[in-house]
């Protein structure tokens, strides 16, 4: 009997441990069971018949009250481990090494799994890099925001007067008088053939290059005194340069003023009023006729394919003509290649002016030096006197040098 009470009071010393890990409630029936066990076991032990071994019964006892424990203590195993993961990192950080302010519960496992110290500490300093970044782009984002917001308040503050009605409807008048200028045009205008017929030589790249300078070269020539009428000639639909139009225009494609049609200019103009304007063309254009129908050929090309508009125009038996930019600027570099829109502002100008000076500073300045003041004839004779001094005055200055160093043999040469 006084083994038994040892035993009981031994569990119950150990009920403070199971109480921290929720065993409690489990352990206090399994006493009573114990108790009332040991006093039915304490009653058959008075009959003759039976004897009890307590010693045995104790290591069952024991036995079994240690797998409990055990299996109880295996489930906080992994938040125990977790917890100690974090109380190391928290030293470290206090220790001032690199270590990330948040870090979940993924990032501790592959923490606990790396193999050594080392490793653990290039894993945490990844993660506090990593962190790092984080908040410097969300620092930059932020500073950004207010960047824009302070420029558009001050665009609000500035510019009240845009958001006037006065503006709004001068806006809405030029637009409605360019639209009258273009329509005009569509009926009383000089046509202007822009030839499509050359998607099949162009990557999809150059394609959206012809097809943004074409937009630019429309409202260019819609915001123009004495607009041209413009045809998209050759023109397939649901092509690509179709495609690129309808992204470029959206709505508006439908509503522009201008003529598209998948017919060929031969067909639509007689042939003796088209030139073709094609910078390979051996015939150089001197005058802007108001009468003739000038053909441009919609292509950008970066490969620079030299040849091809001029081979389709003499496919086509017409006319060809290339601007006089060697008559008037002194080219320095680069091809005589000129944009869709350069072209458009070019045509333009000597429509209204007919003066090639005004027209041809659309050109980029970078290919040229600068505008040639004499005519071509002119200049070629004083390149050739000046080659002609330089020679002269080189023979003189060797020949000085040459009595200066050999006198003897200048005097040689005299007799």
């Amino acid at each position: 009997m006084q083994s038994a009470n040892m035993l009981l009071r031994k569990i119950l010393r150990s009920l403070p441990f199971a109480a921290q890990h929720g065993m409690k409630k489990d352990l206090l029936p399994l006493s009573r069971t114990l108790s009332l066990s040991l006093c039915l076991k304490q009653d058959k032990a008075c009959e003759p018949s039976g004897k009890l071994d307590l010693d045995e019964w104790k290591k069952v006892m024991k036995s079994g009250l240690r797998e409990e424990v055990s299996e109880m203590v295996s489930e906080p195993k992994e938040l125990s481990s977790l917890a100690a993961a974090r109380e190391t990192l928290e030293m470290w950080r206090l220790a001032g090494r690199a270590v990330p302010e948040n870090i979940s519960e993924e990032q501790l496992k592959t923490f606990m799994e790396c193999p050594s110290k080392s490793a653990k500490k290039k894993y945490v300093k990844y993660l506090h890099l990593k962190e790092l970044h984080k908040k410097n782009d969300k620092r930059k984002m932020d500073e950004k925001r207010e960047r824009r917001l302070e420029a558009q308040d001050q665009a609000s503050k500035t510019d009240e007067t845009k958001k006037s009605s006065f503006i709004c409807m001068w806006s809405s008048t030029m637009d409605k008088a360019y639209n009258w200028r273009a329509a005009q045009s569509m009926i009383f205008g000089q046509p202007l053939v822009f030839d499509m017929s050359y998607e099949n030589e162009m990557s999809v790249r150059e394609v959206t290059n012809t097809v943004r300078q074409i937009v630019m070269s429309e409202s260019c020539n819609r915001k123009s005194v004495d607009p041209f009428h413009i045809h998209f000639c050759n023109f397939k639909d649901d092509s690509l340069y179709h495609r690129e139009f309808i992204k470029n225009y959206r709505e508006a494609w439908d509503k522009l003023l201008i003529t598209v049609t998948d017919q060929c200019y031969t067909e639509i103009f007689p042939k003796d009023k088209l030139i073709y304007l094609t910078a390979d063309s051996p015939k150089v254009m001197k005058t802007f006729d108001h009468d003739k129908i000038y053909i441009v050929g919609s292509m950008v090309d970066r490969s620079i394919k030299t040849g091809v508009s001029l081979a389709r125009a003499k496919r086509l038996g017409l006319e060809t003509a290339a601007l006089p930019l060697e008559k008037y600027l002194l080219w320095s570099t680069g091809a005589k290649n000129l944009t869709l829109d350069q072209m458009m502002h070019i045509l333009l100008t000597l429509k209204d002016t007919a003066d090639w000076k005004k027209a041809l500073e659309f050109v980029p300045k970078r290919k040229y030096c600068g505008f040639v003041n004499k005519p071509v004839k002119e200049l070629k004779k004083t390149l050739d006197l000046v080659n002609t001094l330089k020679l002269g005055k080189g023979r003189e200055v060797e020949g000085k040098r040459f009595v200066k160093n050999y006198p003897k043999k200048y005097k040689l040469k005299q007799k």
